[in-house]
């Protein structure tokens, strides 16, 4: 009983019957799934997790058009979330808001962080096709950088069409996540609010495998090198959710900073079958290598959401870790020069 869950999902039955009553009955090609606090505990007990931080997933308020209605739903969400495991010791919960209205999303994450006690804030890649990173959305990131805050980035339907055969959650999602890790590194939003802690959902998305590509694309539209642009993205937070993979692992253990990745299970939207299945490909791929283990199971997130456990000591980055980081900054200096002799 170790593990911290940074990626599991809560429908809070007020808000299930909200979207029943808009005709909604699944979320990215999936039914709504039953929930309730106790089958979260028993489902965490039987994968051996100590603590989950609970989040809304899509459509969170995007399926209501109207910025009063939206904002209304956002506050009932959260204060029924917080009586909900307000006597759950083992349960935190990210605070869900009214974007894409950035002023009323501002308003009601500065209510639940600071009157709530909410553990931080979930936000959706895009928002009725509004991706998180455009501009106008400062007034949101000022309030959250004030605060220091963790931010959940979580993937929506895409804002077109979908293709028949596959669903949303398989693909679309993923593209959907990277979408946004771009703009916010594109658009400088990483280097004016240095002080949130944003997590991207399942391992990233495509953006350990396409980092450099992107980095690369927006370097040669700023005067930034490619290795600089890299690094932002590598200083994202990344679960595990659905990922857990001998080979979504690789790709992302060489990519995100030491002592950034974090243990997700997608529960309930994922199966417990997936949930024990990707668990114990994590196990076996750290099977090993302790300390790691160890920090991604429980000792990154701890960082990020202190009131889950005692803080632990600052760690000098494992060999392996120093390793990676060294080969990826070397490989990426060699792309540099390769642009400016080319140039």
């Amino acid at each position: 009983m170790h593990r911290i869950d940074v990626h599991h999902h809560l429908i809070p039955p007020a808000y299930r019957d909200r979207l029943a009553a808009h005709g909604i009955a699944a979320a990215g090609g999936r039914d709504l799934p039953a929930w309730s606090v106790e089958q979260s505990l028993a489902v965490m007990d039987r994968a051996q997790i100590a603590s989950a931080i609970l989040s809304v997933s899509t459509p969170g308020t995007t399926f209501l058009s109207d910025a009063g209605e939206a904002a209304d739903l956002a506050r009932r969400i959260n204060d029924d979330t917080a009586a909900l495991i307000a006597d759950q010791q083992r349960l935190g919960f990210l605070a869900t808001v009214p974007m894409p209205d950035a002023s009323s999303a501002a308003s009601e994450a500065r209510r639940a962080l600071d009157e709530l006690h909410a553990d931080g804030v979930v936000l959706l890649a895009n928002a009725r096709g509004t991706y998180l990173g455009e501009d106008g959305q400062d007034e949101l990131f000022r309030a959250l950088d004030d605060r220091s805050a963790t931010v959940f980035v979580h993937p929506s339907d895409l804002p077109g069409p979908t293709v028949p055969g596959i669903p949303p959650f398989a693909a679309d999602f993923l593209l959907d996540t990277t979408r946004a890790a771009y703009l916010l590194v594109a658009n400088g939003v990483r280097h004016r609010f240095p002080n949130i802690n944003f997590i991207l959902s399942h391992a990233g998305g495509f953006v350990p495998y396409a980092s450099y590509r992107m980095a690369v694309a927006i370097a040669g539209t700023s005067s930034r090198s490619p290795l600089d642009v890299r690094d932002d993205f590598s200083s994202f937070y990344f679960d595990t959710a659905l990922s857990g993979s001998p080979a979504a692992l690789p790709s992302l253990l060489a990519f995100a900073d030491p002592g950034h990745v974090l243990f997700g299970s997608d529960w309930p939207f994922a199966p417990e079958t997936a949930v024990q299945y990707f668990t114990a490909g994590l196990d076996t791929y750290t099977r090993g290598d302790a300390e790691l283990a160890r920090r991604i199971a429980r000792d990154n997130a701890l960082a990020l959401f202190p009131s889950l456990g005692s803080p632990v000591p600052t760690r000098r980055p494992a060999v392996s870790d120093r390793v990676r980081g060294a080969v990826t900054r070397a490989v990426m200096r060699g792309v540099t020069r390769v642009l400016d002799d080319r140039a």
